[in-house]
């Protein structure tokens, strides 16, 4: 079942325009997620809204948003208020420029989404947009309102579809002179710039998502099945990371390593097939796809029992 879509409106360029939806390109719900626990009890930690002079429960309906223009003074504004701002990137996408892919900063890349057209009307004029922007090989530049905030959105084909990137504004992305400007002015030899040339050239390859595997999250499923198992849980080494080589030295040696056989010469394990959400490490862990040649974990003999490391 394909998600919920995020907004509903109008694609338009000039004169044709179509009905479109927005959906989420990506998803973080295949990670393992924690709860807040009390300690003492076991049971969830549960939030409340209180007010925060009196100490009191504030239901729903009787929270608004406020900004503060001074210490504790603050402009209310409440959600008819935010609907009638009259944008007109609250209900239509207004394609306004097209751009080199090239010429849009990486830091100015929030998140991406499907756009496809809504509904059975509008699939001809999507696809003469759609089309449009392919031929040209360019990135279509409009805006749009999500969540009460306009952002500027990039607009590029995929297949029979479009995927929509959320772009910063310019006083978003902060200046990298702060953090650059301390950095030394080094002098690089020729030798040195051939030899880490050699090293990149050895690890050259093409990007394939699949291959690569949440190793982070693998250790988390192997740390909540070992607890579940009743396992003592050990601390592992930490890598130090105190062994600073001298980089000169390293690249000196490189040329008499690649001489010798190396774990680089032999053939690339294959990756796993389970890249895809992690979701054949999910197996034993409840609420995931179970697996049926693992055993069951063992039912606790009464009441609530919890293990600790």
């Amino acid at each position: 079942m394909a998600p919920r879509a995020n907004w509903k409106g109008f694609l338009r360029l000039s004169l044709v325009t179509c009905p479109v939806a927005l959906y989420p390109a990506t998803s973080e719900s295949e990670k393992i997620s924690f709860n807040q626990l009390n300690r003492t009890t076991g049971h969830r930690i549960k939030y409340v809204k209180v007010d925060a002079d009196i100490g009191e429960e504030v239901p729903n309906e009787d929270i608004v948003k406020g900004y503060e223009f001074e210490k504790g003074q603050y402009i209310e504004v409440s959600k008819e208020e935010f609907e009638e701002i009259a944008l007109e990137s609250m209900r239509t996408i207004e394609i306004d420029e097209f751009v080199d892919k090239a010429d849009i900063d990486p830091r100015y890349l929030i998140r991406p989404y499907y756009l496809r057209p809504d509904g059975k009307i509008g699939h001809d004029a999507f696809a003469v947009i759609r089309e449009t922007i392919r031929e040209i090989n360019k990135v279509a530049i409009g805006r749009i309102v999500l969540t009460n905030r306009e952002y500027i959105i990039a607009i590029e084909p995929m297949d029979k579809g479009l995927v929509g990137t959320l772009l910063r504004y310019p006083y978003e992305v902060r200046s990298e002179v702060e953090y650059f400007g301390d950095i030394q002015d080094v002098k690089i030899t020729k030798d040195m710039l051939d030899l880490a040339r050699h090293i990149v050239n050895q690890k050259a390859g093409t990007f394939a998502p699949e291959k690569f595997e949440d190793h982070y999250e693998t250790a988390l499923i192997d740390l909540i099945n070992q607890k579940r198992a009743g396992k003592t849980i050990r601390p592992k080494d930490r890598p130090k990371g105190e062994n600073v080589v001298d980089l000169v030295e390293a690249l000196r040696l490189l040329p008499d390593r690649a001489a010798q056989p190396s774990e680089a010469a032999k053939p690339a394990k294959k990756p796993k097939k389970a890249a895809a959400g992690q979701k054949e490490m999910l197996m034993p862990i409840a609420g995931k796809k179970a697996n049926a040649k693992q055993a069951p974990a063992k039912k606790p003999a009464s009441g609530r029992q919890r293990k600790s490391a």
